[in-house]
């Protein structure tokens, strides 16, 4: 009953949805907007072929390196600056100004300096995920129990030990919220960076079916991105469940007594 109950608020939504969709769209006529139908079967025809293979697959591993790449340069750095106070005053103008820049103005420069690569595409979903990780890191290292950092303090646990079982266990919290924010900026930025004088990717071909008015085809793009983020989403639940787990099983407590 559960199970059943789940998924009914997995799906509730979206099949009212299709469902407002399809009876908007009976006996139209409106080129622009295709039917349910017709979307699913021109769905199959795209992206269940070679598509699949030459955009899909080359956007999904531009996507999972940059993402990768963020994460583990805001973790480490974010750990580093939040650690130091006077590298943290140091930098911190410094970095708010970056973090203002919008990303995809970042694109041209990139272009420029990196050409019209794969590292150009991969450097611009860096450039935009980093900063959610690195931020977020940084508040939770400077936010360590006070208690907790001098018993560690007392106890002699120095170094990479202090890290590895106090600041990092402390800080993931506001790590995972990090991340979470940059899988969906990611996901942005991925598009954008494939729609600036690309030869592939998710990005390009929408882009493509536009210009050419194969409108079936761009919904059926876009629907595979919004597929993209969903999958994201769950994935990215099942990790935070698995890592975080004493978080949560101490919240569940604290909420009981």
């Amino acid at each position: 009953m559960r199970t059943a109950r789940n998924i009914g608020y997995i799906l509730g939504l979206p099949v009212l949805l299709v469902l407002v969709w399809w009876l908007s769209t009976l006996g139209s006529v409106n080129f622009f907007v295709p039917k349910p139908a017709d979307l699913v079967e021109t769905f199959g025809e795209v992206w269940f072929g070679e598509r699949f293979f030459s955009d899909v697959l080359p956007s999904l591993g531009r996507l999972v390196v940059g993402v990768a790449v963020a994460i583990l340069i805001g973790v480490v750095g974010g750990v580093l600056i939040g650690s130091v106070r006077w590298l943290r005053s140091l930098l911190e103008p410094t970095l708010e100004f970056f973090r203002a820049i919008p990303p995809p103005v970042l694109v041209p420069v990139l272009m420029l300096l990196m050409g019209i690569t794969d590292s150009m595409k991969v450097m611009v979903i860096i450039s935009g995920c980093v900063w959610p990780v690195l931020l977020n890191t940084i508040e939770g290292v400077r936010a360590v129990d006070p208690v907790l950092s001098d018993s560690a303090h007392t106890y002699g646990i120095s170094g990479w030990a202090r890290v590895r079982y106090l600041v990092l266990p402390s800080a993931s919290p506001q790590i995972m919220a990090g991340v979470r924010q940059s899988l969906s900026l990611g996901l942005i930025l991925m598009v954008i960076s494939e729609m600036f004088a690309s030869s592939s990717g998710l990005g390009f071909t929408i882009v493509q079916f536009q210009r050419s008015f194969a409108i079936p085809e761009m919904w059926s793009g876009i629907v595979v991105l919004g597929l993209l983020g969903v999958a994201m989403s769950f994935i990215f639940q099942w990790a935070e469940r698995n890592i975080l787990r004493w978080y949560h099983g101490q919240k569940e407590v604290e909420n009981a007594a």
